[in-house]
């Protein structure tokens, strides 16, 4: 039986579907992800600096100016448009088999998609506040700001996302532990796995079914009872 079978009847077998995504997921909406060939931190920036320090919170404090230069170039995802596994998704919800999604992608294509669930353990770009007097903005201000973006009392405003150095928000991790705690099958796609706190959320998985779908290879692929190493889009389009 091929791959595509046995994750169908996999799906099919199941009525409690965590869905784990990481940035491959948006890659074929034309997004780039971080860590493949082709990725963020293969791009040589004009600073001499690490992709790593211009997401980090020291920089975002320290050197604002250089971290906007880069959050706006490379995070800017307001006219992208959600593609087949982001639609793949919604239908899953509407059949009422998948429970929620956790996502490390800041982009909000599973929500644009029209998914109700969904716990962004690493943030979102639609939400930005003033680090100042709490007023919320939305992107679009941020992202068509000159420079910094300030707020009217003049403070800087700060991206609702979480930064290197920072903890994950307390209440969607808690969410996500507790639905991946309680699935009966989880598919993990388009992530390495590797940046922790949020790859270990895997080990808190006691269902039936874990499936691992990701161009490269991951550290968990041990313990999956499927790994599919494939373009989502080629695995979601046959997929009913």
């Amino acid at each position: 039986m091929d791959d595509i079978k046995i994750i169908q009847s996999m799906i099919d077998e199941s009525n409690n579907i965590v869905f784990f995504s990481g940035a491959g997921v948006s890659t074929e909406s034309g997004l780039k992800d971080f860590r493949s060939k082709d990725g963020i931190y293969s791009i040589k920036l004009k600073y001499d600096r690490t992709p790593e320090y211009m997401l980090s919170k020291t920089c975002f404090y320290n050197d604002t100016e250089m971290f906007y230069d880069f959050y706006k170039k490379y995070m800017n995802c307001l006219n992208v448009e959600p593609n087949i596994t982001h639609k793949y998704l919604k239908q899953l919800e509407n059949m009422g088999k998948l429970n929620c999604i956790v996502t490390q992608n800041i982009d909000g294509l599973h929500t644009k998609a029209g998914n109700k669930k969904v716990y962004e353990i690493h943030g979102t770009i639609y939400k930005n506040h003033c680090i100042k007097c709490n007023k919320e903005y939305d992107a679009e201000y941020v992202f068509k700001s000159i420079g910094i973006p300030k707020c009217k009392c003049g403070g800087i405003i700060k991206p609702n996302v979480v930064l290197y150095e920072e903890m994950l928000p307390e209440n969607e991790y808690e969410n996500s532990i507790k639905a991946i705690s309680n699935a009966d099958m989880l598919i993990v796609a388009g992530t390495s796995l590797t940046v922790y706190p949020a790859s270990y959320m895997v080990n808190y998985f006691r269902g039936k079914y874990l499936v691992i779908i990701n161009l490269d290879k991951t550290e968990y692929d041990h313990k999956a009872d499927l790994v599919i190493n494939k373009k989502l889009g080629e695995v979601f389009s046959k997929l009913k």
